[in-house]
């Protein structure tokens, strides 16, 4: 994503185009956890396996994934602003179809649309946002996607746990004869219509307005919003032709030439975007309330012990906020993977002591307060690192010419990634809860070397310093190809 905002300066205005912009990443988290809610009543109303229902909870997954790789391919052909628009579409329409879902396969297929449009948004608000961001604003806004989709799993939550108490469980018939849990998923209409509403008052990225050619309202944005001194608008809209004249002639073939096909840098792309779904975050918030019942918790108490942790995530991601551009990105990756792999630790040897009876499983004191207290402590470590600093370092590492390309290839692999986890999951509890928090803090020890060795430090530094290779720390052929 090209650098545009150098000189401009934050305002109350930008402020709030940022927020609304960033209702995509709202949507993103609403989207992702509003299914947490519903899990065992579709599955019990639909009759699905473990393998069933994992599926039937992650293939949106899979339409996020495809969504993620061609909403650069929309923005560029219709503005940033009607992708918005398009993705509000696509996460209403799938709001209402998985509402009213007749079985496991329509429901899948509402659940792909949706997919789609979280696809759409989740890169769409942080690339928007990017643009239209002053330099030295840049870690800030860029945490306010995890921000807005941290608000969105709260609220997802909140409202599950509202519908379900009302209609005295997940499974239990609510207004106009139908189950609580169609009315979780019919509840996204209100923040998917929303967000499109206000996307039409949000004003075109200038980069995509110099690309078509109208400078006019190129110099005004930049200028009223941005807040580009009037003497550096011409200087700033060259800046933009001369970063697209090289954007022009980029093709997939810049991203390959190593040893295992891609360079070496977008390997180290690929890695950090998939280790940051195999600690199994997204466990927590597709299966939290499952899980807690699972473990002996009433279903209104893990309703409310989910929406509890929700608040833990927002509170990170606070901290996230606070420290990025104090501490640094490396930094707080590397605490955050020994936090995680310690915290998932002691909960996969809480639930090695889990007791298993013919129709439930239960946590002997202490583990089952250990466990909570422990999911929260892992929450703590993800939402004040990897959660928000993964987007922000896949940002800023990447060389201009293939930053655009290469973040796709990393927001795919991110999206693949959590699907193979939220998939398998439930197939791994049926085994034992102890070998998926093991296989999990496996995983974020892993994510620890990979982050010392092969990440490094981009804090205070500009986008033009990528291009140059200026940057040390990245593995030597990493730093090589990032100076070509």
């Amino acid at each position: 994503m090209a650098e545009i905002s150098d000189d401009g300066v934050m305002s109350g205005r930008l402020l709030m185009i940022a927020c609304t912009a960033a209702l995509g990443g709202f949507l993103f988290g609403y989207d992702s956890s509003i299914i947490n809610g519903a899990v065992d009543a579709v599955r019990d109303g639909f009759g699905l396996s473990a393998s069933g229902i994992g599926f039937t909870v992650s293939c949106a997954l899979l339409g996020a994934m495809a969504g993620a790789w061609y909403a650069g391919v929309c923005s560029d052909r219709f503005g940033r602003v009607k992708t918005m628009i398009i993705a509000s579409a696509l996460l209403s329409i799938s709001a209402l179809g998985s509402g009213l879902a007749f079985g496991q396969w329509d429901l899948i297929l509402w659940r792909f649309v949706g997919g789609i449009g979280v696809g759409f948004a989740s890169v769409i608000a942080p690339a928007y946002i990017a643009e239209v961001a002053p330099k030295d604003e840049r870690g800030r806004l860029g945490t306010m996607q995890q921000m807005a989709i941290v608000s969105g799993i709260f609220v997802a939550l909140l409202v599950s746990a509202i519908v379900a108490r009302v209609a005295g469980g997940a499974a239990g018939t609510l207004w106009m004869g139908m189950e609580a849990w169609r009315w979780m998923f019919l509840s996204e209409l209100i923040p998917a219509v929303l967000y499109g509403v206000l996307a039409l008052r949000l004003p075109e990225s200038p980069r995509y307005l110099v690309e078509k050619d109208r400078i006019s309202e190129a110099r005004d944005i930049l200028e009223t919003i941005v807040g580009v001194r009037r003497a550096r608008l011409d200087s700033k809209i060259a800046k933009i032709r001369e970063t697209m004249k090289r954007e022009d002639s980029k093709s997939f073939r810049d991203l390959t030439g190593g040893a295992f096909f891609f360079r070496p840098i977008v390997w180290v792309g690929i890695l950090i975007a998939v280790f940051q779904q195999l600690v199994g975050i997204n466990v927590i918030f597709y299966y939290s309330t499952t899980l807690w019942q699972s473990v002996g918790f009433q279903e209104s108490d893990s309703f409310m012990i989910s929406v509890f942790s929700s608040v833990v995530n927002i509170v990170a991601t606070i901290i996230a906020i606070l420290l990025i551009d104090r501490l640094g990105r490396k930094t707080l990756l590397l605490w955050g993977s020994a936090l995680m792999t310690v915290s998932l630790g002691v909960m996969a040897l809480a639930f090695n002591h889990a007791v298993v009876t013919a129709d439930s499983v239960s946590l002997p004191a202490p583990w089952g307060p250990v466990a909570l207290v422990m999911a929260n402590v892992f929450i703590i470590g993800f939402g004040a690192s990897w959660g928000p600093v993964m987007w922000v370092l896949l940002g800023e590492m990447f060389p201009n010419k293939i930053r655009g390309m290469a973040l796709g290839v990393g927001g795919a692999a991110n999206w693949l990634a959590n699907f193979v986890v939220s998939t398998t999951f439930p197939v791994l509890a049926a085994i034992g809860l102890d070998l998926a928090y093991s296989l999990y803090a496996g995983f974020a020890l892993i994510s620890f070397f990979i982050v010392w060795k092969m990440v490094s430090e981009t804090r205070g530094m500009s986008l033009e310093d990528m291009v140059e290779g200026k940057p040390s720390g990245h593995i030597p052929e990493a730093e090589r190809v990032a100076g070509e």
